[in-house]
C-alpha cells in the first residue's frame, strides 16, 4: 500500500497524545510528607536561580556567606553547621568571591538543584524530570512527522490541512508549565498566608520568616530585609554576570578549609 499523508498524520496524533499522557499532573507519592520548605518554594516560583538565591540568604543569615566585589558573593566563616543539600553545596563552592550566575554552573550546585527538583516531583508539585523530558521530545517529533509526510506524499488538501490539526496540539503542549496545578495553588495559599510585611523582620525567631519571604516575593523581600546584601550581592534582577572563575570540585572551600554540614532547611 502507498504511504498517503493520512498516515503521516495519524502518526503525529498517536505522537502528541503519548506527549498528553505523559504530561499529565503527577500525584503525591510516598515521598510527599510535610510542607516544602523555602528553597522549595523558590524553585517553584522562580526557578534554579530562586532557590540559589534562598540558600544565600539561608547561609548569609548564618554569617557565613556575605557580599563581595562588583557583585560577587563569598563565604565568611565556617559553615560547620550546613547541613541542607543545597546550602552546602553553594557554601562549598565559593572558592572565591563569584556571581550568582557563575554560581548556578557549579557542578555540586546543579545536582543539589536536580535533588531538589526530584523532592517536588515527589510531592505532585513538578512533572518528574523523565516524563517532562520525554513529552518534550514526543512533542518536537509531531511537527517532524508532519513534514516528513509532506515531503514523501502529495496528499490531498483536506490531508493536508488535518496536519495542522496535531502541530497545533504540540505547540499548545509546549507551552504546559512543568510546574503542576498543585504547586500553583500551593504558592496561591502560600502568597496568602505570608504576605510581604511592611518592614524589615528582626530577631533570630524571625529566620525562617525571612526566607520564606524571599521564596515567594524575590526582589521586592530581599529590598525589604536584606537590601545591603541583596544589592552588594548582586542578588537583584539577573545578578552579577563575572566569569573571572571556574568551580573545583576537588576543593571543599575557600582556600582548602573544610567546611561541612548544612542549615536549616
Amino acid at each position: 500500500m502507498p504511504l498517503d499523508m493520512w498516515w503521516f498524520t495519524g502518526a503525529a496524533c498517536v505522537v502528541l497524545a503519548a506527549a498528553a499522557v505523559l504530561l499529565r499532573s503527577g500525584t503525591p507519592g510516598a515521598d510527599a510528607t510535610g510542607a516544602p520548605g523555602p528553597q522549595s518554594v523558590a524553585l517553584l516560583r522562580g526557578g534554579r536561580r530562586a532557590a540559589v538565591t534562598v540558600a544565600l540568604v539561608a547561609l548569609h543569615q548564618r554569617g557565613v556567606v556575605t557580599s563581595g566585589r562588583r557583585g560577587t558573593v563569598r563565604i565568611d566563616g565556617w559553615g560547620t553547621a550546613v547541613r541542607d543539600p543545597l546550602q552546602l553545596a553553594v557554601h562549598t563552592s565559593l572558592r572565591r568571591a563569584v556571581g550568582i550566575q557563575v554560581l548556578l554552573t557549579v557542578p555540586r550546585v546543579q545536582r543539589a538543584l536536580d535533588g531538589l527538583r526530584d523532592q517536588c516531583a515527589a510531592q505532585g508539585l513538578l512533572r518528574p524530570r523523565r516524563r517532562w523530558h520525554a513529552a518534550r521530545a514526543l512533542l518536537v517529533a509531531v511537527p517532524v512527522t508532519v513534514v516528513a509526510g509532506l515531503m514523501v506524499t502529495t496528499g490531498s488538501p483536506a490531508a493536508t490541512a488535518a496536519a495542522a490539526v496535531p502541530v497545533a496540539g504540540a505547540v499548545a503542549l509546549w507551552f504546559v508549565p512543568r510546574q503542576t496545578p498543585a504547586a500553583r495553588h500551593l504558592l496561591a495559599s502560600l502568597r496568602e498566608a505570608h504576605p510581604l510585611p511592611d518592614r524589615p523582620l528582626r530577631g533570630s525567631a524571625s529566620v525562617p520568616r525571612v526566607q520564606m519571604s524571599v521564596a515567594l516575593h524575590g526582589d521586592r523581600a530581599l529590598l525589604l530585609h536584606l537590601p545591603h546584601f541583596a544589592r552588594d550581592g548582586g542578588l537583584l534582577g539577573r545578578g552579577s554576570r563575572e566569569r573571572g572563575f571556574m568551580a573545583d570540585e576537588t576543593s571543599p572551600g575557600r582556600g582548602g578549609a573544610p567546611s561541612c554540614g548544612g542549615g536549616p532547611g
